[in-house]
């Protein structure tokens, strides 16, 4: 090897692969700047240097921060969705949505917070509200007319929303447990009286 030069980050990985690669890290550090504690601080240098790349390859992946900050989002909504379509049962679909949600806080205030404090996820949040709508009503295979079925998981997305936000911003004070409990209690309670 000439000297000046080291072995890179990207030796073995075939060039093809690197922009995929580079661009996984970028959404990684931006989940995690997009759901920092300390709300939202966003911005191409940051996320830039979290994942240790330059502007240069920010932009080989994306246009600009509102691109990439869309991104972030449609990567937590992704895996929230994948998450929820593989669950057996109520129980499991609580679970596995407080295990990427609660049990990884970052990735629960991109979902449910972000949205709130990044106008370019206001249309995002709506845009993927359907999806998780959709997804409860195609579960709720005992409530047979389809009106009430969309009623019955629009106002169950709303409530389930409005109880994970409160968990993550600190000001329900229920076990982890008790939570999941609850949850799984209204899911179960709100099918079976229709």
């Amino acid at each position: 090897m000439p000297s000046g030069q080291r072995r890179g980050r990207w030796s073995g990985v075939p060039l093809e692969d690197r922009q995929a690669l580079r661009r996984d890290e970028l959404v990684a550090a931006g989940v995690g700047l997009l759901g920092s504690a300390d709300g939202p601080s966003l911005t191409v240098r940051a996320a830039c240097r979290l994942a240790g790349l330059t502007e240069r390859y920010f932009y080989e992946s994306f246009s600009d921060r509102d691109e990439f900050v869309r991104a972030v989002y449609d990567d937590v909504c992704t895996k929230a969705m994948a998450a929820l379509m593989t669950a057996e049962t109520p129980r499991d679909a609580v679970e596995r949505f407080v295990a990427m949600m609660v049990d990884d806080p970052t990735r629960g205030r991109v979902l449910l917070l972000a949205p709130a404090r990044e106008p370019i996820l206001t249309r995002s949040g709506a845009e993927w509200m359907p999806n998780f709508i959709d997804l409860l009503q195609r579960k709720l295979t005992r409530i047979t007319d389809p009106a009430r079925a969309a009623m019955v998981a629009t106002g169950l997305i709303g409530a389930l929303t409005a109880l994970f936000t409160a968990y993550l911003n600190g000001t329900l004070t229920a076990t982890r447990e008790q939570f999941i409990d609850y949850c799984v209690e209204m899911l179960l309670g709100r099918v079976t009286s229709h």
